[in-house]
């Protein structure tokens, strides 16, 4: 006697499971605060309202290097997704730190956005802004390293400490170390004609003979 199995009972294998949903882009949030008597809350609430899935608060300084919850979001980002802060400064130390972030978000394709201050990469104004504070952080580190050659230029004439500090001798007492040194005279004996101390007349003298050699090549 045959068996004969209904239509209407499939084989177990021959079922099939739903394909999982695409996941959809995300906003998540960072806060930070300094010092315990702020409340990180009042950003995590604001990044809430924002439309944040995800939000990660922390209470420390930004002296800290690292910052456990600030690594925690970036690692739960994915591309699509935004990361959403309440300013600026909560989310970088310095400005050169913040467009480091900046440039790996956007390297893993993922946007930035700031709710006080109206800044979203995920748009052409956004990028724009984010462009021109990467000039300003140029044209400081410019700036920075044409005033740091000022300076060694300064001191190589004056021969005062890096930073411009005014020397210990005047420039009388400068010009007779050198015909001094040109007379023979040593270190010990101009330091003790002119009240100077012998480490300044000894870099006084040592000007005065790469000078010297300088004339002769």
């Amino acid at each position: 006697m045959q068996t004969i199995l209904s239509s209407k009972a499939a084989p177990s294998r021959l079922r099939r499971s739903k394909p999982k949903a695409p996941r959809l882009p995300q906003q998540i949030g960072y806060g930070r605060v300094s010092t315990a008597d702020q409340h990180p809350e009042v950003q995590g609430a604001a990044l809430r309202d924002a439309g944040c899935s995800q939000v990660f608060t922390e209470t420390i300084s930004s002296r800290k290097t690292h910052r456990p919850q600030l690594a925690a979001a970036l690692a739960a980002l994915q591309p699509g997704d935004t990361l959403t802060i309440v300013r600026l400064d909560r989310l970088a130390r310095s400005l050169r730190e913040l467009l480091e972030i900046a440039a790996d978000l956007e390297e893993r394709g993922i946007a930035l956005k700031v709710l006080t201050q109206g800044i979203d990469t995920s748009t052409p104004t956004g990028r724009l802004m984010f462009g021109m504070l990467g000039a300003i952080a140029q044209f400081e580190r410019d700036l920075s390293a044409e005033r740091l050659a000022e300076s060694i230029r300064h001191r190589k004439v004056t021969g005062g400490d890096l930073g411009g500090r005014r020397p210990s001798y005047s420039d009388g007492q400068h010009r007779l170390v050198h015909e001094r040194v040109a007379q023979g005279a040593t270190v010990r004996e101009i330091a003790a004609e002119l009240n100077l101390s012998r480490s300044v007349v000894g870099r006084l003298a040592k000007m005065a003979h790469d000078a010297e050699l300088s004339s002769h090549k």
